[in-house]
Parts: C-alpha cells; sequence; structure tokens
C-alpha cells in the first residue's frame, strides 16, 4: 500500500519514561506502516535538556512557531529527588510552561469518551472541555524561603524610576514569599483563544476565578474577558446561539458537578491544571484526556495531559509486564496529523487519523483494553499489557 503523503514536517518532541517507550511504539505499528511521516525531531527527555540547558525546549518552540503545528511526548519536570536522579545541573523549568510562554497558547483539554464506561458523576453525558491559561501565576513565580524575622514588600519601578511599594507581611519569625505576575496582553490572547474556540466547536463558555478574594489580580481577568465579549463577542455567540457567563470557581465546580456537559469552562494556569485532572478522571482516566495548546497566531501543540508514568518505566526498566494506557498518546498523534492534514488540504491525511481514533475506541469497546480501564468497564474485558494494546489497534487498522 502507497504511503499516505506529507508536504510540511511536524514538530515531534519526544519525552521521558513509560510514555517514551510507548512513542516509539506507537510510530512503529500504528503511523509508519501508513504515513510517510516528516517530523523535524527534537528530544526533550530530560537528560538531552539538561546537556543543552534546556536550549533544546526553547528551540522546540521556535520550530513550532515555523511549522505551525507540533505533537509533544510528556516530560518530566524535574523536582529535588529527580535533580539527585539524573545528576541535574540544576532544577530545570517545566517543559511546557517554557513552551506555552513562547507560543502564548491557550490550553483546551476534553476526555476521550467511549461506550461501556461511565464518568462517575452520573448526569455527565457530554465531554467538558477545559481550557486552560497557559502563561504566568505559580509557573512563573519568584520565591524563597524567609529566615527570620523582617518586613516583606512588593515593590514596582516604572521606567522613570518611579517606585510603588505595598508590604505583604511585618514576619515575626521564619516563613515563606511567593510573588506572582501575569499580562493583559496575555489575558487577552487566553480571552481571544477562548471565545474563537468556542465559536469554533458551538459550546457555551464558561469562565470562573476568585475575583471576590482577588480583587486586582483576578478582577483583571474577569474584566479583560467582560471587555472583550461585549465589544467584539457577543453578537457572534448570540448568532451562534451560544453563551458566555462569568461566575465565581466555586459556583462554577457545583455547577459543572450539576450539569450535563458540553461545554467549555475557562480557568487560570493553576486552577485549569487542577480541574483538567478532576474533569479526566470523573470521565474515566487521566490516560483518556487530550490537550492541544493553541496560540493566537494559529500554532497547534497537541500531547498528552498526563504524565511520565514512572511507576510503569521503573518496572519495564526491570523487565516485569505494563499495562499503560496509551490512548491520549495516541490522540496527540492523531489531532496533530489532522490538524497538519487541514493546514496542508491532505484529506488523505485526515482521513487517516480518523481511522486511528476509530480503531482505537473500537478496540476498548469490543472489550480489549488496558487495566486502569478494566477496572471501569461495564462489561466483560481483556486486559491486555502496554504492547498488546497497541497490537489490538493495529490489528484492526490493518
Amino acid at each position: 500500500m502507497a504511503l499516505i503523503k506529507m508536504t510540511t514536517p511536524l514538530v515531534e518532541m519526544d519525552g521521558d519514561e513509560m510514555t517514551r517507550v510507548l512513542w516509539q511504539m506507537i510510530k512503529d505499528k500504528l503511523i509508519l506502516p501508513y504515513v510517510d511521516l516528516k517530523t523535524e525531531y527534537y528530544d526533550l527527555g530530560l537528560k538531552k535538556r539538561d546537556e543543552t540547558d534546556d536550549a533544546i525546549t526553547v528551540e522546540s518552540a521556535k520550530a513550532t512557531l515555523k511549522y505551525g503545528v507540533a505533537v509533544k511526548c510528556a516530560t518530566i519536570t524535574p523536582n529535588a529527588q529527580r535533580v539527585e536522579e539524573y545528576n541535574l545541573k540544576q532544577m530545570w523549568k517545566s517543559p511546557n510552561g517554557t513552551i506555552r510562554a513562547i507560543l502564548d497558547g491557550t490550553v483546551f483539554r476534553a476526555p476521550v469518551l467511549v461506550k461501556g464506561i461511565t464518568p462517575c458523576v452520573r448526569n455527565w453525558k457530554k465531554p467538558i472541555t477545559i481550557a486552560r491559561h497557559a502563561y504566568g501565576d505559580v509557573y512563573k513565580n519568584t520565591e524563597f524561603a524567609v529566615p527570620g524575622a523582617g518586613k516583606a514588600e512588593i515593590c514596582f519601578t516604572d521606567e522613570n524610576g518611579n517606585e510603588t511599594r505595598q508590604t505583604i507581611l511585618e514576619f515575626k519569625d521564619a516563613g515563606i514569599i511567593q510573588g506572582q505576575h501575569n499580562t493583559d496582553a496575555s489575558i487577552t490572547s487566553f480571552a481571544h483563544s477562548c471565545f474563537q474556540y468556542a465559536l469554533s466547536v458551538k459550546q457555551d463558555l464558561w469562565f470562573s476565578t476568585k475575583d471576590t478574594i482577588s480583587k486586582v489580580y483576578d478582577h483583571r481577568f474577569k474584566d479583560i474577558f467582560a471587555d472583550l465579549y461585549e465589544n467584539q463577542y457577543k453578537e457572534a455567540f448570540e448568532k451562534a446561539g451560544i453563551t458566555y457567563f462569568y461566575t465565581l470557581i466555586d459556583d462554577a465546580v457545583a455547577r459543572v458537578i450539576r450539569s450535563e456537559g458540553g461545554f467549555i469552562w475557562a480557568l487560570k494556569n493553576y486552577d485549569g491544571d487542577v480541574m483538567s485532572d478532576m474533569v479526566a478522571t470523573a470521565f474515566g482516566s487521566l490516560a483518556m484526556m487530550t490537550s492541544v495548546l493553541v496560540s493566537p497566531n494559529g500554532q497547534f501543540e497537541y500531547e498528552a495531559a498526563h504524565g511520565t508514568v514512572t511507576r510503569h518505566y521503573y518496572r519495564h526498566l526491570k523487565g516485569e509486564e505494563t499495562s499503560t494506557n496509551s490512548v491520549a498518546t495516541i490522540f496527540a498523534w492523531t489531532g496533530a496529523l489532522r490538524k497538519r492534514g487541514e493546514l496542508d488540504n491532505l484529506p488523505d491525511l485526515c482521513d487517516f487519523a480518523d481511522k486511528l481514533e476509530k480503531a482505537t475506541l473500537d478496540t476498548i469497546e469490543s472489550g480489549e483494553m488496558t487495566k486502569d480501564l478494566a477496572l471501569l468497564y461495564e462489561g466483560q474485558a481483556k486486559v491486555l499489557n502496554s504492547e498488546q494494546f497497541l497490537d489490538a489497534i493495529a490489528g484492526r487498522m490493518q
């Protein structure tokens, strides 16, 4: 069979641990037999990031700006234990955070639904898409430990040398300080991406922060969203028959639990991180959550929403069998290939992505799946190991 041709390469960002193992298997078993795959490859494994002083992460993001579509494997964000384990030069920042800052995008995460797995929230009938701001806040913070008594202040010096100071706390003993920031430009890009995405999929858009407590920081988000909606998007939303509304995050959580789903929930960076994991788990599994970073300039970076599955990787290194769910990583590849096909007018490539997703879902719905899904499946499940699951999908593709 002739391989499906590509005209523009994808930016391929390899990753760490068990997802790196599955990454190669997915390519070998599910993509390379059908697609004349063109990628510009970047190894974002922790050793290579350390070796290049993390420059390779910046290079991969810049390549995404150039080519427009990237697909990324899960990567390690090192903590103190990882610094020791990998003998790192320093505790490198999150590669996702670095890429998001360069692309200035918004992360949209949605669960993959399959027949036979009912969400933990029984009234959820449709996917809930989390729109997560991808810049600033705790992910770009400045923090340190306060050694003892003293005064902590915020100080801003404008371009003319004028200072504005505000006391944080008169410390009487040791403690900790954290400084966070965001920019109007980034928040505006976030809002535009959310409104445009809602219009493209014709779904209601919810937005929530805690502006009653954070009367300046969170309120700025609320105001920018409100201004853009009233002045640029309200008419289009009404024409499309969809709505936008703002509510406090605690009220939003209650509404989400009572809803049937089928909407987009826009959240600040950390809120989106936490709530996307909650939504994914309640729908079935973290390994069933798709994720795409969309920049306001039209770049797309697809990845799995979960981590590197460290526990399975250590078992894999010992030669033990694992049953690792690779669905989100497969869907990262299909999302990127489909978008590449759309941008380059390659219907065969789009069709291939559709068929691979269908083969993946058909495999699960036929009762063949990894252990995490078998525990949730409402039927007779056959538990497959990591490679057997990919082989089962490959069989359906053939």
